[in-house]
């Protein structure tokens, strides 16, 4: 729960001591891969009150303990390859072919197609060095994409219309075919005489702007 919630890697979750896990901003810092900076990961409130219960049964390690511990005595750290072993029982149990990675993509896809997240927020929580590796993750759905093709296919087609004060035999000559319906068609309507004298253009002789 808590890889698919924080989209931490691996190792930096199983590196987290109780002096990393700010409880009430509801982020646990982490030394991000190939950097030495330390930056803060948002935790969903249910998570960490998964791993309150559980740090209460099992009892809090020291400040700079890993919180992660095995569940047999002796009581050491919880390491890589132990936190893979227990992946690998699930998957046995389960029939599936899941690894610890499979969770951090896992959190990236669904944080990528929420609505609510823009592509540049999810880079920041998962900390990829460039915009592009997040958006690998955005997937749009079959059952999205057929119902928005059905919609279109059934949308009833524009006519394009003359705009009044055109002269239908004109546009015929320049354009050929049947002029369109001037009730639909959105262009400009010819300037009026009071138009052309506002704009400074000259008033066609044997017209009047009054």
């Amino acid at each position: 729960m808590l890889y698919v919630s924080s989209g931490l890697r691996a190792g930096e979750l199983l590196r987290v001591t109780p002096g990393d896990i700010d409880w009430a901003k509801q982020l646990i810092w982490v030394i991000t891969k190939e950097r030495d900076d330390r930056e803060a990961v948002p935790v969903s409130p249910q998570t960490l009150a998964v791993l309150a219960t559980h740090l209460d049964r099992i009892g809090l390690p020291a400040a700079d303990q890993p919180v992660l511990r095995t569940r047999r005595a002796p009581d050491r750290p919880l390491t890589y390859w132990a936190m893979r072993r227990v992946v690998q029982r699930v998957n046995d149990r389960l029939g599936t072919n899941w690894t610890l990675h499979d969770l951090r993509h896992t959190a990236a896809m669904r944080m990528a197609n929420d609505p609510n997240l823009t592509l540049s927020q999810v880079r920041v929580i998962l900390r990829h060095s460039n915009l592009a590796t997040t958006g690998r993750y955005l997937n749009a759905g079959v059952e999205d994409l057929f119902d928005a093709l059905q919609a279109h296919y059934t949308r009833p087609r524009v006519e394009p219309t003359l705009a009044p004060g055109y002269d239908p035999d004109d546009f015929k000559a320049v354009f050929g075919g049947q002029p369109p319906d001037h009730r639909d068609l959105h262009l400009p309507a010819p300037a009026t005489e009071l138009q052309r004298a506002a704009r400074g253009n000259p008033v066609p002789a044997g017209s009047s702007a009054s």
